[in-house]
């Protein structure tokens, strides 16, 4: 005998954090509770903990947190965070829209500690099937078995590997970084890939921790591209933005992703890009250049020895090739969205002719079966930029969960 939920979500960062959120509040005011379980693979809630670095800040309004645009007297808002650390005045104070990173993953811990009784820690899913046509049957990877008529998917990214280069002790990728930088004693060389916002960060970073260190910029650009993060292009993260994505012609959807881009994908805070310069140039004026950008390249290879590593970058000008010995090889290039683990119940999904999963407006992917499958992240096709970012995290769990409300064929049992 199995309990039977209305909902089963595989994973719990903050998407499926903020559904939680959601979840409680209807509860809070609803004869009839929702009932859900999260199941998330780690210990803890963690979320890009290899990334929080102390000086780094937020690229999104501390209003764009789990709850206030969706909710705006919620008792799960970064304010109430701030109250309850007793920051809340140093906050205003402060004049910034941008709290810092690590501050920021500590109000989701707070939010996390609130709603943990819904999340089961350590458990991975490893199967999911149809065992009627509104019932699905979630199987983890110790062999607990859990009933739901809806199935909220957010199983995050996956870091993304340049093809030919292989993860190493010398060789990491930058979701790894600061748990693995204590490792690093007295480098001569690091050589760090990418060109957008983790990547010039990491740079700094490096440069700033190992003043003896030289330190390598490989991208394939001129130089670090500053990010649109103007009132006007802001409106592409706008909730209402996401209804003239889903609404607009693949063409049309093509020519957004391309004019907005720049305000998300391999760009860099200005402030950053002033920073690396300036401390490029007066390295020159010194004669003592530690930092170095090697514009208009791509690695192409790293060869590993019992000494260290060699980085094969090449040049997109010429063709030509440098070999740079090097300590460490960090790869900031970032994330693939993560396909969710459909297994058998993929043959009943829609696919379009690009073989992309059909997915509603209201995140619900089009199939067979009249239970509900979810996407939190994956949608980028069909909903646009927010889709695996924290923009639009609050007002998709709500939208979600009036789905769920809306469309789930009979009412939850206590057991199967």
């Amino acid at each position: 005998m199995h309990p039977i939920y209305d909902i089963v979500g595989i994973g719990f960062g903050p998407s499926n954090l903020a559904l939680a959120i959601a979840l409680t509040e209807h509860n809070e005011q609803a004869e009839t509770p929702v009932t859900a379980v999260f199941l998330e693979r780690q210990q803890a809630f963690g979320w890009h903990r290899g990334m929080l670095l102390d000086d780094a800040t937020m690229q999104v309004s501390f209003l764009k947190d789990l709850v206030t645009m969706r909710n705006p007297t919620s008792r799960f808002s970064f304010l109430c965070y701030l109250r309850d650390r007793g920051r809340l005045i140093d906050f205003v104070n402060h004049k910034n829209l941008f709290p810092l990173r690590v501050e920021f993953h500590d109000y989701f811990e707070w939010a996390a500690a609130q709603v943990d009784d819904v999340v089961s820690y350590g458990t991975e899913a490893v199967g999911v099937e149809a065992i009627q046509d509104d019932l699905y049957e979630v199987t983890t990877a110790t062999g607990d078995v859990y009933h739901a008529r809806n199935l909220i998917f957010a199983t995050g990214l996956r870091p993304a590997v340049p093809e030919g280069i292989t993860l190493s002790d010398r060789v990491w990728h930058n979701s790894e970084f600061l748990h693995r930088v204590g490792t690093l004693k007295d480098p001569k060389r690091c050589v760090v890939v990418g060109a957008g916002q983790s990547a010039a960060e990491a740079v700094a970073y490096l440069h700033r921790e190992f003043p003896g260190a030289e330190v390598c910029s490989v991208f394939s650009r001129y130089g670090y591209s500053p990010a649109d993060d103007s009132s006007f292009a802001n409106r592409i993260f706008d909730p209402d933005a996401v209804d003239h994505y889903f609404d607009a012609p693949d063409a049309v959807k093509q020519r957004l992703m391309d004019y907005h881009r720049n305000t998300n994908y391999s760009v860099v805070d200005v402030d950053l890009i002033a920073q690396l310069y300036r401390t490029e140039y007066q390295e020159k004026v010194l004669g003592t250049e530690r930092l170095k950008m090697m514009k208009m390249t791509r690695l192409v290879a790293v060869e590993e020895s019992a000494d260290g590593a060699r980085a094969v970058v090449q040049s997109l000008v010429t063709g030509e090739q440098e070999f740079v010995d090097t300590d460490l090889v960090l790869l900031a290039t970032g994330y693939d969205e993560a396909a969710p683990m459909l297994g058998a119940l993929d043959e009943t999904c829609s696919r379009d002719e690009t073989g992309r999963l059909v997915v509603g407006r209201d995140y619900r992917v089009q199939t067979s079966l009249r239970g509900g499958i979810y996407l939190q992240g994956g949608t980028e096709h069909s909903h646009g930029i927010t889709s695996s970012l924290l923009s639009n995290v609050a007002v998709r769990s709500g939208e979600i969960l009036t789905s769920v409300l809306t469309n789930t064929p009979v009412p939850v049992l206590a057991t199967a």
